[in-house]
């Protein structure tokens, strides 16, 4: 019960089945039903909030009409807002693979413009291949013709979903959801430089270490991996490509100790 106190506590918007998951990550062979009695002795508890139905809506670009069956196959992106203690604007694009649950990047600045939309892109092509499709809203940063025109380019197809209907961009709706629920609403950003660490954090441990309901519980990371994405097998004997999510951890933490 003890440890299960301790994620509860360091994870305060985790219900018990999560809670579970980390326990059986962490080598606890104890049953679900188990911790949700021990989950209601201790008095634990995840307030209730009440989500209201929406309609399907009638745009073939959401994500119930289109719907992602392989990895780069859709990938999404909305954007995100919150401010440092000062009261300055910080502004985010999280990147995610609607497959996989993979948060590609979150680029965090000031201010994000069509041609930081684009930077981010053509990196995020280098390093894991073009998706075919990018779903978004129809905002002036996502139609310009800076992006537009360079997706286009790039053979990448868009998905822009009508005004004011977010479900219908519900995979990156629901992760910026988790993303202010456990991150943002909990920490008071002091800086820029402060922020985009603390993100690209949270980012790894969304990666490595959450169990993600919708995945069996697996995080992405695992998922890619049982799908057989995490390590390919090369022609003509040459080393296996390695899934540049398993070096992250080495590198950001090598990041962090130069930093401090």
């Amino acid at each position: 019960m003890k440890r299960m106190e301790e994620l509860a506590k360091k994870h305060p918007r985790y219900g018990y089945r999560r809670i579970w998951a980390l326990l059986r990550r962490e080598g606890w062979h104890v049953n679900r039903k188990r911790i949700q009695r021990l989950w209601r002795q201790a008095g634990l508890r995840v307030p209730p909030r009440q989500k209201k139905r929406r309609r399907l809506g009638s745009s073939e670009n959401g994500c119930r009409r289109h719907v992602a069956t392989h990895r780069n196959h859709v990938w999404s992106y909305d954007f995100v807002m919150d401010q440092t203690e000062d009261g300055r604007r910080l502004k985010m694009l999280p990147v995610v693979d609607e497959f996989t649950r993979e948060p590609h990047a979150i680029l965090v600045e000031r201010s994000i413009k069509a041609e930081d939309v684009v930077d981010l892109l053509a990196y995020l092509f280098r390093v894991h291949g073009e998706p075919e499709f990018i779903r978004s809203d129809n905002g002036p940063e996502f139609i310009a013709n800076a992006v537009r025109g360079w997706l286009r380019s790039a053979g990448v197809k868009t998905l822009y979903i009508e005004p004011g209907s977010p479900w219908q961009n519900a995979y990156s709706e629901s992760f910026n959801s988790r993303f202010e629920d456990e991150l943002l609403n909990r920490e008071l950003f002091t800086s820029l430089e402060e922020t985009q660490i603390l993100v690209e954090e949270y980012r790894l441990h969304y990666l490595h270490e959450r169990p993600h309901s919708s995945l069996g519980y697996l995080t992405p990371v695992e998922f890619a991996a049982q799908q057989g994405l995490l390590v390919a097998s090369a022609p003509d004997g040459a080393p296996a490509f390695k899934h540049p999510r398993v070096e992250e951890r080495e590198i950001y933490s090598t990041m962090v100790t130069t930093l401090s």
